[in-house]
């Protein structure tokens, strides 16, 4: 290739420079992501099994914050097993991206190169000079097509990995509480610590943290007693049996059913009663999704059927699943 050829190549040289050495890492990054997720998942058995031993074998306050902690650490190692395989297929597309995308300009240098030479014996005359200026701008544009769509590919795959990040806090619900959020006491609550029928409210609910919220009404208390009694349930899906196994919509079903209101079946159909603006949720409020629902306890918190019965922090995302909002069945 001449001086002349190698200048006018020198901006597709450039272009493939761009996107690296043009060949796959030695250690596959979505191969590593994905060891390590099962890894995750490993922990995160051998740990609810432990759990479960600790559970029945060592009570008290001690035992309660300790079971806490683990419940949440556990919550923890379980959704970045999910993140992990999800961040690995957008690893695996984004580095076929990007190679794809290598290879092409790869094919257009040597495109290039092959017209070059073959022009060579003609870069004497003015016709030669300008058919290697109009296949060099040829070459070129086409190389900056790849990657224009190479960097939209890759902006599509980095809106997915935003979408993969943890949620953002939660809203602050019914109150403020000084306590981190828990995952209740360390047997199934039931006890209303003295606030039951013919104490000073039975609006009042006793949480698994020791606090207490105070509910719209005695109907939305015990439907929150009832259901903070099933935490430590397994999730089963379609499940209605209480201390045996419960999917979203059967718990707050079961607990409101206890407290003498019927809800529909299926989640999506419980958003039954009062819209309740997220600033004004109290207990027994249902937060309802297009595939889920949990029961707002107070301070902050809802009880829900994930695996198992758990407290969790309020909010208003949940995999992707459109939110429907607040809403209060006992009006």
């Amino acid at each position: 290739m001449t001086l002349g050829a190698d200048l006018l190549a020198a901006p597709l040289a450039d272009l493939l420079t761009a996107f690296g050495s043009g060949t796959a890492p030695a250690i596959d990054p979505a191969a590593a992501l994905r060891a390590g997720t099962a890894i995750a998942e490993d922990v995160h058995a051998v740990g609810r099994a432990a759990l479960t031993e600790l559970v029945w074998d060592w009570t008290g306050t001690a035992a309660d914050t300790a079971v806490r902690s683990a419940e949440q650490v556990l919550a923890d190692t379980l959704a970045a097993a999910d993140r992990g395989m999800e961040i690995a297929a957008v690893a695996v597309d984004g580095t076929a991206t990007v190679l794809g995308g290598a290879v092409e300009i790869a094919r257009i240098v040597d495109s290039f190169g092959s017209i070059a030479r073959s022009l060579e014996p003609a870069l004497a005359l003015p016709q030669g000079q300008l058919l290697m200026l109009a296949a060099a701008l040829e070459h070129l544009a086409a190389g900056l097509d790849v990657l224009a769509r190479v960097t939209s590919e890759l902006a599509q795959h980095t809106d997915r990995l935003t979408a993969l990040l943890p949620e953002t806090p939660p809203l602050t619900g019914a109150g403020p509480s000084e306590t981190d959020p828990g995952s209740g006491d360390s047997r199934a609550f039931y006890d209303d610590g003295g606030l039951g029928p013919g104490s000073a409210s039975d609006c009042a609910v006793r949480l698994p943290d020791g606090s207490v919220a105070t509910a719209p009404n005695a109907t939305a208390a015990a439907a929150v007693r009832h259901a903070l009694s099933q935490q430590g349930t397994p999730y089963v899906w379609g499940g209605t049996t209480p201390g045996q196994g419960l999917d979203c919509s059967g718990l707050t079903q079961w607990a409101y059913g206890q407290a003498g209101v019927e809800l529909p079946r299926l989640a999506q159909q419980q958003d039954i009663g009062t819209p309740v603006a997220p600033d004004s949720v109290l207990p027994g409020d249902l937060a309802v999704w297009d595939g889920h629902v949990a029961m707002v306890i107070g301070n902050g918190l809802m009880v829900e059927a994930g695996d198992p019965v758990a407290v969790t922090p309020i909010r208003t995302g949940n995999s992707g699943m459109a939110f429907e909002g607040f809403y209060r069945p006992t009006g």
